[in-house]
């Protein structure tokens, strides 16, 4: 059986097979006269009002459907496929008077110029906002690769795009072609947060190369995450979306276009009503600056973050699990001036509220490179504000890939003591011989975890040896006594879970939860 997967919704050329179209049949009400033989039977006049029938969805859309299909075009792209050098298979060694000998020299001698480049193209969706500058938008991975990219347009007609940029984050790309050529036809971009679940929507787009195709559904879910970057925040539909109408543009029933048709779910290849687009909300922005740059321009805060679960939350003294928490600082970034600090649950951020982890990283892309925003924190179970001035991430991705997350805190290491055993773990002091047994970082300190007892409460949460104890509820640790004494003290406050800063044997962060009882 065929696993489900996500897959891109682009069409490719169809080369070979056969297209099947088939009939739906409608249903409708069905209306029975009953007679009984002899005498007409009158029903009964009822004195209460007939129940008025609600609409089973908009009588039509065609008056909509033509006067968009203008403004979605095409997207062919072609590029050359170097299939030769390795990629060429020589004629294999035959034994003399092979019956063979004939078939494989036809073959082989006929199939030309084995080092000549082979053209290979795809098919997407794309439609014009700007019918004066030429700017088209559609997927990136439309037009991924691609030396030569051209826009077919509903009449026929073809003109040769130009790339202006392209973000692969939100799989997003916008394309200019010369305006002077042809009279274009340009839609508007809506309010994607206006939408509700339960509303209309048209695709239009070029499902399998047949051309301009248009289908009609509903706004099945929001905000859906399907794991394809670090942005989603798709709209889900049942209007179907088959491979080609990548790129292609989702509308509400006014007109505008408030989502870019991206992917699908579907075991086949196929539609089966479920199809995710990028909301115009988080488009927009990026469109705007890809046309004005040719690049993104976002903002950067300079933190790793985790979830928030109910049980870190309990451990903060939180009333609700909310907010991004703080695993780490990266070093050199914006807040690498103690201003949020490893710990910190981030719940609102520039007045917007984050209510889940995900939340953070859209909304601090959003925001402008250089801005001062403020930040509300909670520090040790106690609500802050803090002022943080943003960078830009494009410059941060070096930065980021070789920063080790390393503790803020730095101070005098204590001599190693004897080992103790909590919560399922042993732990020992970090003197030089368990550095190296472990192969620790000299800028990791905390208290290392020699052993784990299994089905223990750490075991259950993949704590493993080698593993670097740094922080019990927000305080450090630097000994195996620190850590005994403050497990006992959060005991004696009544306190069910510890919150433990765990650091990696290279200085990433994680936090966790144990249960004491």
């Amino acid at each position: 059986m065929t696993s489900t997967q996500i897959r891109p919704a682009i069409a490719r050329a169809m080369t070979t097979g056969a297209v099947v179209l088939a009939l739906a049949g409608l249903s409708a009400p069905v209306v029975t006269a009953h007679a009984q033989s002899g005498a007409q039977q009158t029903a009964p006049q009822s004195s209460m009002p007939a129940a008025p029938v609600s609409p089973r969805g908009p009588a039509s859309v065609a008056d909509l459907a033509e006067g968009l299909l203008d403004a979605v075009v095409n997207i062919s792209t072609s590029q050359n496929a170097d299939v030769g050098g390795s990629g060429t298979v020589p004629m294999p060694e035959l034994p003399e008077g092979s019956p063979f000998q004939d078939f494989f020299d036809e073959f082989f001698n006929n199939r030309g110029d084995n080092n000549a480049p082979r053209r290979v193209q795809s098919l997407g969706s794309g439609f014009v906002i700007d019918a004066d500058q030429g700017i088209v938008v559609t997927n990136n991975h439309v037009i991924a690769d691609a030396d030569e990219i051209e826009v077919n347009f509903s009449d026929g007609s073809k003109l040769e795009a130009e790339l202006i940029g392209r973000d692969t984050k939100t799989d997003l790309a916008v394309l200019k072609v010369d305006p002077g050529q042809k009279k274009l036809t340009a839609v508007a971009f809506g309010d994607s947060n206006a939408i509700r679940i339960g509303d209309w929507v048209m695709a239009i787009g070029n499902p399998f190369g047949l051309g301009g195709t248009v289908t009609v559904g509903i706004v099945s879910a929001r905000d859906r995450d399907i794991n394809a970057g670090p942005y989603d925040d798709f709209i889900q539909t049942d209007a179907a979306i088959n491979r080609g109408n990548s790129g292609g543009p989702l509308f509400n029933m006014d007109g505008e276009v408030i989502g870019i048709n991206t992917a699908i779910i579907s075991p086949t290849g196929g539609s089966i009503g479920i199809g995710f687009s990028i909301p115009s909300e988080l488009a927009v922005g990026v469109i705007d600056q890809l046309k004005e740059f040719g690049e993104t321009r976002r903002g950067w805060l300079g933190v790793r973050i985790q979830p928030v679960t109910d049980d870190i939350a309990e451990s903060l003294g939180m009333k609700t699990a909310k907010g991004a928490l703080v695993a780490g600082i990266i070093e050199g970034g914006p807040v690498d001036n103690g201003v949020i600090q490893p710990g910190d649950v981030i719940t609102r951020f520039d007045g917007k509220d984050i209510d889940e982890m995900r939340d953070l990283p859209r909304i601090v892309a959003d925001s402008p490179v250089g801005k001062e925003v403020q930040v509300e924190i909670v520090r040790k179970g106690e609500e802050q504000t803090v002022a943080v001035t943003l960078g830009r991430l494009e410059d941060s991705e070096q930065l980021a890939s070789t920063d080790n997350g390393e503790d803020e805190a730095t101070g005098e290491e204590e001599a190693p003591v004897a080992t103790a055993s909590v919560l399922g773990m042993t732990v020992a002091g970090l003197d030089e011989e368990r550095r190296a047994e472990f192969e620790i970082s000299d800028d990791v300190s905390g208290v290392v975890i020699t052993a784990v007892a299994e089905n223990s409460a750490a075991a259950q949460k993949g704590v493993s040896a080698g593993e670097i104890i740094t922080e019990i509820a927000q305080e450090t640790v630097s000994t195996p006594q620190d850590v005994v004494d403050r497990i006992q003290a959060l005991k004696d406050q009544g306190r069910k879970n510890a919150l433990l800063m765990l650091a990696s044997k290279t200085g990433e962060l994680r936090f966790i939860t144990l249960r004491m009882d």
